[in-house]
């Protein structure tokens, strides 16, 4: 039978101290892929990449550096609270000890919806990039076939989800070796094709593709930022899985810097190979070329990759069904926190005795987001896409948070050293003021009616659905907090700002901090 948290505290056994997770099972490059994988680094391309061209040109690397900024101030303000509070919680548990338990269930709610949307979003594509692949590829024009295939890929990953972190470790350890080797070579063929002469729209690589005051206009560059700002999304799943890592102060903090920087590398690295290959213009392959906005990959992939070509096809099915999985894990293990504390029903709390996982959360994640998108492919596909295009609010959101959280839980060892005021107080605080303006423009041009792919009530359905999901962890929290066994946690008897938490290396701390505080 499954046990609870306190079952696991009180077992002894060192394997199942803290919440009961499978402790000490990833080191620091299992915690780098997972940050990787979970940011689906060739989907992100494929489907950023092109808009971002139409929307500065040449400038289009400088674009991604800049909005490598705040996510990087953001991972050093979860680096930071991580090495004070290893919980699995992350943004939800600091954000309740640094603000109370509304923010935190906010914040936690952040994560959860932005795991389920982009699940729809990943099956999609895992589906339809796998029928291009067989016969003509016109079933991937099927709407039946690909919601199908989608929801098969949802359940696979959900099941290695729930079987194990080290089973989905190995896993992930090959899928992203077969992204990052389409991504060489499509760089390596590229750059042979401008050295030899066969790309027909070689560009020399010039300083101003580099050069932050080269934009030519004001909104192109806030648009290729906004759409640049969230392909860093993801780095995060592995501070999820603090308390089964070795070391879950340091190595999760250290993963997630160097995951975002061999993001930085990845896509500056890969944009700039395919703007010394395609151009920027507007006619072809070029990059500014409308036609392959959606997918600059396809249209480049038999110029560049000529017979290995189906290389890239496959990259991008894998970064899918990569990223699949890698995002189950996180949103699974953040609401087996929030159960922990009574921020959400026990059973949310259940551990599988044997593989160690948060099983029964496993499980609601896996079948909500089969659930959202089968019904949303039903209700309109259009409806489905502007969720996907809202899912930068959800994003900025539950990072400026935790930016802001950084700040106030350390707020009075603020200026106790050099340290401090930087990575705890300078750079999360701005990370978080940047994801938060971010937020708000995001939120303005989705208003708009002509932003997304449907209007709702007058105004634009992105606008619709993506404050909406966020109103909608609101109301449930509300009608969560009427239930009985949850008035310890909004009553902050179960986490607050000087409680321990549950964390692997305390078997203890459950019946202190949970048991105590009901007494």
């Amino acid at each position: 039978m499954p046990l609870s948290p306190a079952d696991h505290t009180l077992s002894g056994d060192p394997h199942t101290q803290g919440k009961g997770l499978a402790a000490g099972t990833l080191g620091l490059w299992g915690s780098v892929v997972i940050g990787l994988a979970s940011t689906a680094p060739v989907y992100s391309l494929v489907a950023t990449l092109g808009f971002v061209v139409l929307a500065v040109g040449a400038q289009a690397p400088i674009a991604f550096i800049v909005a490598f900024i705040p996510m990087l101030f953001v991972a050093f303000a979860y680096r930071e609270l991580n090495e004070a509070v290893p919980d699995c919680g992350t943004s939800f548990t600091w954000a309740t000890k640094a603000f109370g338990p509304w923010a935190g269930w906010m914040a936690g709610w952040g994560v959860a919806v932005a795991g389920i949307i982009v699940l729809a979003n990943l099956a999609q594509i895992g589906g339809i990039y796998l029928w291009l692949l067989v016969g003509d590829g016109s079933l991937a024009e099927d709407p039946l076939v690909v919601t199908a295939t989608g929801v098969v890929f949802i359940a696979l990953m959900t099941y290695v989800s729930y079987r194990g972190v080290e089973i989905g470790a190995r896993l992930q350890n090959i899928l992203l070796a077969v992204q990052y080797l389409a991504l060489a070579l499509f760089v390596v063929f590229a750059l042979v094709g401008v050295a030899n002469g066969t790309a027909e729209n070689a560009t020399a690589p010039s300083a101003d593709w580099f050069n932050p005051f080269a934009f030519e206009s004001v909104e192109g560059f806030t648009e290729a930022i906004l759409l640049a700002l969230f392909i860093y999304w993801g780095w995060d799943a592995c501070l999820a899985l603090n308390e089964e890592t070795k070391d879950a102060r340091r190595i999760p903090g250290r993963a997630a810097l160097i995951s975002t920087v061999l993001l930085l590398v990845t896509y500056v690295g890969v944009t700039v190979a395919a703007m010394m290959y395609a151009g920027v213009g507007e006619d072809g392959v070029g990059l500014g070329n409308e036609a392959n906005a959606d997918d600059v990959f396809l249209a480049l992939k038999d110029v560049v990759l000529g017979p290995w070509s189906w290389l890239l096809v496959i990259a991008v099915l894998v970064s899918a069904v990569s990223s699949t999985q890698t995002t189950i894990l996180p949103t699974a293990r953040g609401t087996l926190s929030m159960a922990v504390y009574r921020a959400l029903p026990e059973r949310f709390a259940i551990v599988h005795p044997r593989f160690r996982t948060p099983s029964f959360s496993t499980l609601v994640m896996g079948i909500a987001a089969i659930a959202y998108y089968i019904v949303m492919t039903i209700i309109s596909e259009n409806i489905l896409a502007d969720s996907i295009l809202s899912l930068g609010l959800a994003i900025a959101f539950y990072y400026a948070i935790t930016g802001y959280a950084c700040v106030w839980y350390f707020r009075r060892e603020l200026f106790d050293s050099r340290h401090n005021v930087v990575f705890r107080f300078l750079l999360p605080l701005l990370g978080a003021l940047m994801l938060t303006a971010a937020f708000i423009k995001s939120a303005i041009d989705m208003a708009d009616v002509d932003y997304g792919y449907s209007v709702l009530f007058g105004i634009g359905g992105t606008f619709v659905v993506g404050i909406g999901s966020l109103a909608l962890g609101l109301v449930l929290m509300l009608l969560w907090r009427t239930r009985p066994s949850s008035r310890p946690f909004f009553a902050g008897k179960t986490l607050t700002e000087d409680s321990p938490v549950l964390v692997p290396d305390s078997p203890d701390i459950y019946r202190r901090s949970i048991d105590g505080g009901l007494s």
